[in-house]
């Protein structure tokens, strides 16, 4: 059938409306797709550019160099030395534990080691870069360097690791570092990025732990470029952390080194401190340990022998040890007597050795008694009647609250570990801790520093700093932090009768220097340092009444009596007061005395004490004492060896 013009002009028109709409979609679609090119190319350049290079860039942290710890007089206590350390990151070492397999043909790793290695990669981001080994020897340091391309994923670096200098001399004031734990981790809220770097090393005790925050600083970060097998090819910028303050504390290394060394293999604790400021010049705990073992990895055996021992050389004595104060303790009854108004300078009791209350006969140490004595005379001889009468009148919330006022069951504000509180008690504290009342025989046994009385040897410095001096002094360890030295500010008056503390302290020189003071062989002769102190003697087993009394000697050493002894000096003009405590070292005035006597002189000297001050009989004893003291020499550039 033959189609008509029509019907031709009417297919026509329809071929050419299906090819403008093939075309204008072909259009628009090219339109879309170049736009589309556009903003990927054009207005994202920036962003693809980006996600482009974190194939091949990393950025790392670099932790920053812990802040120093120094004495008062700027010697280095705790610093940072250069290690060699080798580091593995995860994402670019591909098959970690073949790397590690390589690497072991190369450094002294076990495979031990190596699993160690493999479960912290697994637990942590994997960009973040694992320590291997640290401490290594430039040799092993030099072969992994020239072999790094066949080791993908590591990296020798040089950082800094922690040291000791005077290792034992600070162990228990400054403590020491340690890679971080889960429950480091745990304690804190938002913890820093740098803490998540395995093994990063942060204080675990002592001033390390408690002023972290100060000496951690803050970290700096680098780009590295690696390879396709995460090689580090370069490094492309580095932004340095901010180290961390220096902290200079208020001790003396001298008078530190010079107690510790003093204390030998004691096991106890001594505490110098300026009374005006309140600075603690020494604070000494023996034994003592190297911090240094730990920083390194302390090995089992080395753990071991200072857990079984039995001075326990890890424990802080100076404000961990909780110790009944003993005679030592009656300047506080003689205090809250005078100042309740039932003693005074006159007033005398009589001593026939011994007082009875009830069924019980509680005694004086001099069985036979002292007679009619005075409150010099109490202290001077240490008479335990005198107390017991005064103590009886006063009664036990008296007697507390002045304790509270010289520093007693109170924790001292200071930046060190497992700060104890002591008991300062009196009747609601025993109710409260045993449900039961406070009986007068409790009384008794507190007036002389016994029963439920406990204090730490930094309490009873501070106790004798405040007799001394008459203000409330705190206690004082951190001088400076970076450049700005810390404000002291000035103690407020002792809420305490001036003629009353007036009172105590002739009877504490009558202890040094009287005929029959209890510590007259510890006595200093040059009369620009005359010294006060009071001895104390605290048992450590009860006896059952009417049972003897054992000699220390005769007893196994744990159950002898600890030796007290609280000084200071000079008596006209206090500047320093020192506190000692020997565990199970009998009389105070036998095994403590002495030792406070040459701390105390090595405080007022500024050097090895001299042999004009001690009474002529004893100055060849002393002098082949001293020569015989491991003492370290502090030089303008630091501490020197030792001098055997």
């Amino acid at each position: 059938m033959r189609r008509t013009a029509r019907d031709s002009e009417e297919s026509a028109r329809r071929v050419n409306r299906r090819a403008l709409l093939m075309g204008g979609a072909m259009t628009a679609f090219v339109a879309v797709l170049g736009a589309r090119m556009r903003y990927l190319q054009v207005d994202q350049a920036e962003k693809f550019q980006l996600l482009a290079e974190e194939n091949r860039i990393n950025i790392r942290l670099i932790p920053p160099s812990r802040g120093q710890i120094l004495d008062r007089n700027g010697v280095l206590i705790a610093g940072n030395e250069q290690n060699y350390r080798v580091v593995i990151t995860r994402e670019d070492a591909g098959d970690m534990e073949q790397v590690l397999h390589r690497l072991q043909a190369l450094i002294p790793l076990a495979d031990e080691d190596v699993a160690e290695v493999v479960a912290e990669a697994k637990a942590v981001s994997p960009f973040v870069p694992i320590t291997v080994a640290d401490r290594l020897e430039w040799e092993e340091f030099s072969k992994i360097a020239v072999n790094g391309p066949t080791l993908p994923g590591v990296t020798p670096e040089v950082g800094l690791s922690r040291v000791y200098p005077l290792d034992r001399d600070f162990a228990h004031v400054v403590g020491y570092v340690g890679p971080v734990s889960e429950r480091d981790l745990a304690e804190l809220e938002n913890p820093d990025p740098l803490l998540q770097i395995p093994k990063f090393q942060i204080g675990k005790i002592g001033v390390e732990r408690w002023v972290e925050d100060t000496l951690r600083g803050k970290a700096g970060q680098k780009r590295i470029e690696v390879n396709h097998v995460g090689r580090v090819m370069r490094e492309l910028d580095r932004v340095e952390g901010q180290p961390g303050d220096d902290i200079r504390l208020t001790i003396d290394a001298g008078i530190q080194n010079f107690a510790q060394v003093r204390l030998g293999e004691e096991s106890a604790a001594a505490v110098a401190m300026d009374v005006q400021t309140g600075d603690i010049l020494a604070i000494a705990s023996a034994p003592s340990f190297d911090p240094n073992l730990f920083v390194r990895g302390i090995s089992t055996r080395d753990y071991t022998a200072l857990t079984e021992n039995d001075h326990t050389p890890l424990a802080n004595k100076t404000v961990q040890g909780a110790y009944p104060p003993g005679s030592t303790f009656k300047m506080v009854t003689a205090l809250a007597a005078m100042a309740a108004g039932v003693a005074d300078e006159k007033r005398t009791i009589r001593c026939p050795g011994y007082i009875e209350f009830g069924d019980r006969r509680f005694r004086c140490w001099n069985h036979g008694g002292h007679g009619a004595v005075n409150l010099s005379r109490a202290l001077m001889e240490s008479c335990d009647v005198y107390f017991y009468e005064l103590a009886q009148e006063v009664g036990i919330d008296n007697i507390a609250a002045m304790g509270r006022k010289l520093g007693l069951g109170e924790r001292p504000d200071l930046p060190m570990s497992a700060i104890g509180a002591g008991i300062m008690p009196d009747k609601a504290w025993k109710q409260e801790k045993y449900k039961e009342d406070w009986r007068v025989g409790d009384t008794i046994n507190a007036s002389i520093g016994q029963g439920y009385v406990l204090t730490t040897p930094l309490q009873l410095a501070l106790m004798t700093a405040r007799i001394a001096s008459g203000t409330a002094v705190k206690p004082r360890l951190i001088h400076r932090v970076g450049n700005q030295t810390l404000p002291i500010d000035p103690a407020p008056a002792l809420d305490i009768d001036m003629t009353h503390l007036a009172a105590v302290r002739a009877g504490m020189f009558d202890v040094m220097n009287a005929e029959r003071g209890t510590a007259k062989r510890s006595r200093i002769v040059d009369e620009t340092m005359l010294m006060a102190g009071k001895t104390g003697t605290a048992q450590v087993r009860n006896y059952n009444q009417g049972e003897a009394v054992a000699a220390n000697d005769s007893l196994p050493w744990r159950l002898r009596d600890h030796a007290l002894f609280v000084c200071y000096a000079p008596y006209d003009n206090p500047r320093y007061a020192v506190s000692i405590v020997v565990e199970h070292g009998g009389g105070g005035s036998l095994a403590a005395a002495p030792i406070g006597r040459d701390i105390l002189l090595r405080c007022l000297t500024g050097g090895i004490p001299p042999l004009s001050a001690y009474p002529a009989d004893q100055r060849n004893r002393i002098e082949s004492q001293f020569n015989d003291m491991p003492l370290r020499a502090f030089g303008p550039e630091g501490p020197k060896p030792s001098r055997a």
